[in-house]
């Protein structure tokens, strides 16, 4: 029997060796970089880490099943720990020895039966299965800069540390959570600093009462979404005020109908005038930026914290160039035995969901040969099943919020999909 391949080797590409490997699944295990850790390596070649990074859920919510974060760490842990508890996880269930490092994909396509894997050096090997865990943090999405500016533009795929600000005249382009850490960089360490937002955002504090917010969310009664969202937003109002006050637009949206941004330290910087913020760009003439209420600022350095496209460039032809792939529950592709890990997006703890949709898809691979009945039921689910994840939520239109769900819906629906497939979820 052909083996399955499994492409990455950061959290999601872990998670899927670990549920093959529990179920005695052979696999071969690829990953690009020299060594595990996806994105959370701020060496490897195109990782979007910077050093200010740090994890925006807790340690207690975050980590994998039976592999709980250590004691030590903080509440929010840094990038650096996370890496470090990968490879934790990684040496501790034996993975790395199955791991072909240094080994890019070129191409995935289909074949009779299965799927051909192209090396970058060429070499091919042909697999039963497929599961793209690659990440979705690696192609930048660039935006169009109105005007003539003759300054510096620069992702902030590009971005590693504060040093990199000294003596510059800043302006950040996006909010999002990494958009709002280098703005507080920038903030500390830049000679000017400035932030363009075209819409207002919640800002979550990531302590509420002394615990982090995601813990203090769940120890409460289960609500209605519409109550949760008047709740909460009443919250932030009583916590942060009305955000107006130091520039920043009003929220077009309620709480949660985008994803968390868990970042108050910037509303501070707002507030001690370290960093203004302005609204989306109009124009731009050499160094001078024009916005739409017609301020300006004179900046010699863009940084645009515009976000990813979430593509497989290796498996366009198999899960499309939109901007995210078309996967039943996030994770089984309309191709029999083509799977794609690590693409959840949601306002809760991604590891523990990456592990339960790991042991889904061990188990389908399984039914493959040991219930083919039960495969083909779930084939038929994967063509036929159109589920709501939003739990009632209406995410704001946008590229990442195609195909978000949210986190107690996607929760429920798997455990709902186990119970009837009969599998077990960790």
């Amino acid at each position: 029997m052909r083996d399955t391949a499994i492409i990455g080797a950061g959290p999601a590409g872990l998670a899927a060796a670990h549920a093959l490997k529990q179920r005695g699944l052979p696999y071969t295990h690829l990953e690009r970089n020299a060594g595990v850790g996806g994105l959370w390596d701020i060496d490897a070649p195109g990782s979007p880490m910077y050093e200010s990074a740090h994890f925006i859920s807790s340690k207690t919510l975050s980590a994998f099943p039976g592999f709980p974060m250590p004691d030590d760490y903080p509440d929010y842990p840094s990038h650096r720990q996370i890496l470090a508890y990968l490879r934790g996880f990684a040496e501790a269930n034996q993975l790395i020895d199955g791991i072909e490092l240094g080994t890019a994909v070129e191409r995935v396509e289909r074949i009779p039966d299965g799927y051909r894997v192209t090396r970058a050096d060429g070499r091919a090997t042909d697999h039963a299965q497929v599961i793209v865990a690659s990440g979705v943090q690696w192609i930048p999405q660039i935006i169009d800069i109105p005007g003539d500016y003759s300054g510096e533009i620069r992702h902030t795929v590009t971005y590693r540390s504060a040093a990199e600000l000294e003596g510059r005249r800043v302006l950040i382009v996006g909010g999002g959570n990494s958009g709002a850490d280098i703005a507080c960089d920038a903030a500390r360490s830049a000679d000017r600093a400035a932030i363009s937002l075209r819409r207002g955002y919640h800002f979550i504090p990531k302590h509420v009462f002394g615990m982090p917010s995601d813990v203090f969310s769940t120890r409460g009664p289960t609500m209605p979404i519409w109550l949760e969202q008047r709740v909460f937003g009443a919250l932030l109002r009583l916590i942060n005020g009305d955000v107006t006050r130091l520039g920043l637009p009003r929220p077009d949206h309620k709480v949660f109908e985008t994803h968390p941004l868990m970042n108050s330290q910037l509303l501070h910087h707002l507030g001690q005038g370290d960093i203004t913020a302005r609204p989306g760009i109009a124009a731009t003439e050499g160094t001078t930026v024009t916005f739409t209420d017609g301020s300006t600022e004179d900046v010699d350095l863009i940084l645009l914290a515009t976000g990813y496209r979430h593509e497989v460039p290796y498996a366009r032809e198999l899960l499309g160039e939109g901007p995210h792939p078309d996967l039943y529950l996030t994770a089984f592709a309309r191709h029999p035995g083509l799977y794609g890990l690590g693409f959840v997006e949601t306002n809760g703890a991604a590891y523990v969901v990456m592990a339960q949709l790991a042991a889904m898809i061990a188990q389908h691979i399984e039914d493959r040969t040991a219930r083919p009945d039960s495969w083909d039921e779930f084939e038929r689910i994967i063509a036929t099943d159109e589920p709501d994840l939003s739990r009632g939520i209406r995410f704001i239109d946008s590229p990442r919020h195609t195909g978000y769900v949210e986190m107690t819906a996607i929760t429920r629906y798997l455990h709902r999909t186990a119970r009837r497939m009969s599998w077990s979820l960790p």
